[in-house]
């Protein structure tokens, strides 16, 4: 058995059980309402169900009994790179087509069966399928990501995101030209009413909340640098898609596909630039930076020369 003692943050106050376990401990929400059904939260004594609400400040108590840990097949991914390693954490740099972990549906390579076929050993915290991932890129989106390797960068690293400590800096090419150049987009984000695939802005959805600034303009096009303040699933791309700018070659959210065979792109222009947080094990602050990849510096090649 496993068991963690805490107090309940004070930004998780009247969150539920499940979606709260999920946050703080990595969970799914699948295993954090099992965790839950089996009488294994407690809050200040008191046993608690999946959909009760958390109070800031209990003090919460949770014990599960660990899973056999999925089988995480190592594979060789050429273009994975080491940007950074030591004890604690590794930083790559993700290739397109590359998911963060396991899931259902998902058939290509992971974050950490390419780590797994490097030789790399990472944390066993939180759901086992998820070991040491404590933030995502979608898998068509590149760039870079950080992955916990111990125990006490797995637990700093998810409170440092949630806490919303990490700097995130993204380019993206979108569509047109944003109205201002510059600005703030402050719109909830929720699963998408028609679809179960995709997101949206919807009145009821969580707080999502996206800087941005034109760097670069071209007759059809902009470069934007983006400053991420929260992080929801496909943030950007849906952010951007509500102003009527979809990331260029973002066919899910209504790009123009005819501007995507120009550019040769077969995804989204979209790439994860710097990343910058306190090291888990120094605690000195650190950033990382990497450049575009090469489908991603054609298409932006091609629009130089339009």
């Amino acid at each position: 058995m496993e068991s963690r003692s805490m107090p309940v943050p004070e930004g998780l106050g009247g969150e539920r059980v499940d979606a709260a376990l999920a946050k703080l401990l990595g969970f799914s929400r699948t295993f954090a309402a099992e965790v839950a059904a089996t009488g294994g939260v407690t809050a200040d004594g008191v046993t608690l169900g999946k959909s009760d609400r958390l109070h800031a400040d209990s003090w919460l108590e949770v014990t599960w009994q660990v899973k056999d840990a999925p089988v995480i097949e190592p594979v060789v991914v050429p273009d994975l790179t080491i940007v950074h390693d030591d004890d604690d954490i590794v930083v790559i740099d993700k290739p397109v087509g590359v998911a963060a972990h396991p899931s259902v549906g998902w058939t290509g390579p992971t974050v950490l069966g390419a780590l797994a076929g490097a030789g790399f050993r990472i944390s066993t915290s939180g759901a086992a399928e998820r070991a040491g991932i404590v933030h995502r890129l979608d898998a068509g989106t590149s760039g870079l990501m950080v992955v916990a390797k111990s125990e006490r960068a797995y637990t700093e690293l998810k409170r440092a995101f949630h806490d919303r400590e990490v700097s995130k800096i993204y380019h993206a090419v979108v569509q047109g030209h944003p109205d201002p150049l510059a600005g703030t987009i402050d719109a909830p984000i929720g699963r998408h009413p028609g679809s179960s695939w995709k997101f949206a802005v919807v009145r009821d959805g969580k707080d999502s909340v996206t800087h941005y600034e034109t760097i670069e303009a071209f007759p059809s096009a902009s470069l934007l640098e983006i400053h991420l303040e929260t992080g929801r699933t496909h943030q950007i791309r849906v952010h951007m898609a509500a102003q009527r700018h979809p990331c260029v070659g973002d066919t899910m959210y209504g790009a123009d596909p005819t501007i995507s065979a120009r550019l040769g792109l077969s995804r989204q222009w979209l790439h994860a630039l710097e990343l910058g947080f306190r090291h888990p094990g120094t605690g000195e602050d650190v950033t990382y930076r990497t450049t575009y990849p090469h489908d991603l510096q054609h298409a932006l090649d091609v629009l130089r020369g339009d």
